[in-house]
């Protein structure tokens, strides 16, 4: 999952853990002390979802039939929200997400691009395809070598079916099994 995902995960929690959950991809190493307690464990609990979507069969099956499979994951992750954007995401969290990443400075080595997915209202966007194509393709500009992600557009768009069967039973899964976790930890 990429924001939409982690959000709907988070949305339990306090703003910051919530913030947490947001930003956890651009905060590098494990130690996090410097960080409030509940932003550090929005971005634990991130990292703990990422885990074990990465390792659901129906990820790993999917990843080993996609072209440029080293970077497979990331676009997943992306195409994931394209349709929880399009299924799940209510108006309220949108808002909620938005106000959250605005309220502070950000605490992350990403903080420009989310600004401009709280400008540019990138939550709702996710819901159209060609919105999610390009954001899959301008993550691979800033990686390094050539544009993998890019590569695998014509792929994403061609199984598409494919990816939406996927999440359909991959979303539930999830979502049952980490909201279960998440309850069963915060208390």
């Amino acid at each position: 999952m990429n924001f939409i995902g982690h959000a709907l995960l988070a949305a339990g929690g306090s703003d910051a853990f919530l913030l947490g959950n947001l930003v956890a991809d651009g905060i590098k190493g494990t130690r996090l002390e410097s960080l409030p307690n509940q932003v550090e464990q929005g971005v634990r609990w991130h990292r703990r979802v990422d885990a074990v979507i990465d390792k659901q069969p129906l990820v790993t099956d999917l990843v080993r039939r996609m072209p440029e499979r080293r970077v497979a994951g990331i676009a997943l992750d992306i195409v994931w929200d394209h349709f929880l954007s399009r299924d799940e995401l209510s108006a309220a969290l949108a808002e909620r997400c938005y106000r959250v990443l605005a309220s502070q400075p950000l605490p992350t080595t990403n903080a420009a691009m989310l600004e401009h997915l709280v400008r540019g209202r990138w939550l709702e966007r996710y819901a159209e395809l060609d919105f999610t194509l390009n954001a899959i393709a301008g993550v691979g500009r800033r990686l390094s070598g050539p544009n993998r992600l890019e590569r695998l557009l014509p792929w994403i768009r061609d199984h598409y079916c494919l990816l939406e069967h996927t999440y359909q039973q991959l979303w539930p899964l999830l979502d049952a099994q980490l909201n279960v976790a998440y309850a069963t930890e915060s208390n």
